[in-house]
């Protein structure tokens, strides 16, 4: 196990601060202080002192004042920063790797392997991205009129991001934004920090401007809802529970801000009769355990046409059984620890529940041993539940897969489709006919084909019903982070005079 007394390794960097404002590193004003647990061993790693309403409207008087000089930057300036700041990430992509790890419990091979390049990847794309924010000219529509449409930025952004995955969703965020020439406040979870700060502060390393980029770390009740609320924020932007999502739109609602919410995910895994068993079993595992099952496109719910049903359940089980759960920072780790104990005692409340209308086919348990003082859940697999009952359709956010059968093609789309979240969903199947109709169907904003859980940063990540909407990365986001302005000149001064007359008749 990792040894007690592990620090965050950039420490001296970040100085036992927590908000970063307008360029620089400074301590909260709350007189609250709170601590970065590391999830794998319970250890305090990093204390810092929350921040404050106060914070807040620092952050977004930094940011505001921020805005005209960046909003003025020409795109290819834009550009050349965001260049700038992927260099600084790659360069420094061991500590981020490190630093995520630490503090979320995931396996160090995942965030070198996924997390930071990934970051990375999605920083150099919107780095070539905003030199593509173009408007359109429309003249053509009218013989007497040049008209046109421009794209504006919208303003100062506040955002609020999960948990799960902090680097990432701090790029999500601040990216897009920043590329379409907003600034933005972004208050990350305040379990998980370290990494938003880091990137925050590698961004000015790069030359982006200070107040261009700006970190409070607060609790939700307070820092939270004082941003969503704040009238100098002109855009919030969510991703988090579908629960929390609806407070956030009604605090946004009472500005007219612009809002953009990612929530909620209960992905169903919909494997046909005719697909591969092995890949559907492996796709299965992985689709179900990626980040501990904290993510909400992780398959939650796999459908089995009857003919592969029994087998499916059987080989999932055993595959489940043989990953390899442990410190986060061991080169042979498959599965870390879910991020605290109050998650894990939720997760296992879920499947105890589910023993009396269920099978538990594998784990269900806490591992023991020296893996006891985490947060640790083994990997389990749930078959034979109702399609009604808590665990297949609530969201729980753990290592936990649950497998029904169905009988034909329209029981298994209706099902898929029978929860209130439609944010991601894979079909398996050789019929290219038949997976077809499944991507039609299925309600949810990304559909994987014979696979589960990969994306990329030119493609967008989006969710229908209850999981929100608007998008994230790819060029569709900049629709979020941007206004349209049609701009109208008239050509010739006849048809000036002749508009005037029409309107107020002849007169001097």
């Amino acid at each position: 196990m990792h040894k007690p007394g592990h620090r965050f390794q950039a420490q001296d960097r970040l100085a036992g601060g927590a908000q970063y404002i307008g360029g620089r590193l400074t301590q909260g004003t709350s007189g609250r202080t709170h601590a970065v647990v590391n999830p794998a061993t319970g250890e305090e790693v990093y204390t810092y002192e929350l921040a404050s309403t106060a914070d807040v409207d620092a952050a977004v008087a930094a940011a505001r004042a921020a805005f005209p000089g960046w909003a003025a930057t020409t795109p290819g300036e834009r550009s050349d920063a965001l260049h700038r700041f992927a260099a600084v990430l790659a360069e420094r992509a061991e500590e981020f790797a490190r630093a995520e790890s630490l503090q979320c419990g995931k396996p160090l091979k995942l965030t070198r392997e996924f997390d930071v390049p990934g970051t990375i990847d999605n920083t150099a794309f919107f780095a070539g991205a905003a030199r593509h924010l173009q408007g359109q000219s429309a003249g053509e529509y009218s013989g007497d009129h040049t008209s046109y449409v421009r794209r504006e930025p919208i303003g100062v952004v506040g955002s609020i991001a999960p948990w799960n995955y902090p680097l990432q969703m701090a790029a999500w965020k601040i990216l897009p934004a920043v590329a379409a020439g907003n600034t933005i406040v972004l208050k990350p979870a305040e379990l998980t920090p370290l990494t938003s700060l880091l990137f925050a502060e590698a961004a000015t390393h790069a030359g982006i401007p200070d107040g261009v980029i700006n970190i409070v770390t607060g609790l939700g009740k307070e820092a939270g809802e004082h941003l969503v609320g704040h009238p100098d924020v002109a855009m919030t932007s969510f991703t988090g529970s579908t629960a929390v999502g609806k407070r956030v739109a009604e605090i946004a609602t009472s500005t007219v801000k612009r809002l953009h919410l990612e929530l909620g995910g209960k992905a169903p895994f919909l494997v046909f009769d005719d697909a591969d068993l092995e890949a559907a079993v492996h796709g299965a595992v992985a689709g179900s355990l990626i980040n501990t099952g904290q993510d909400c496109t992780a398959a939650t719910r796999a459908y089995v046409q009857r003919p592969l049903y029994d087998a499916f359940v059987e080989r999932t089980g055993a595959l489940m059984a043989s990953v390899r759960v442990g410190d986060p920072f061991a080169p042979g780790t498959d599965l870390g620890p879910l991020i605290s104990h109050a998650q894990r005692d939720r997760v296992a409340g879920f499947v105890d529940r589910a023993r009396g209308y269920a099978r538990v086919v594998t784990g269900g348990e806490a591992p023991q041993g020296e893996l006891k003082s985490g947060a640790y859940y083994a990997p389990t697999l749930v078959a034979d539940a109702a399609q009604d009952s808590e665990i297949v359709q609530a969201e729980i956010f753990g290592p936990v897969l649950v497998v029904l059968p169905f009988d034909t093609d329209d029981e298994g789309i209706a099902l898929a489709n029978d929860t209130p979240y439609g944010l991601a969903a894979s079909a398996w199947s050789r019929d290219v006919y038949r997976a077809n109709r499944a991507t039609r169907e299925i309600k949810a904003g990304c559909v994987w084909v014979n696979d589960h859980i990969p994306i990329i940063s030119e493609m967008p990540h989006g969710g229908y019903k209850a999981s929100g909407f608007g998008k994230d990365m790819s060029a569709y986001s900049f629709e979020e982070y941007t206004q349209v302005k049609h701009v109208m000149f008239d050509n010739t001064a006849v048809a000036r005079k002749d508009w005037h007359r029409t309107v107020f008749g002849d007169r001097p």
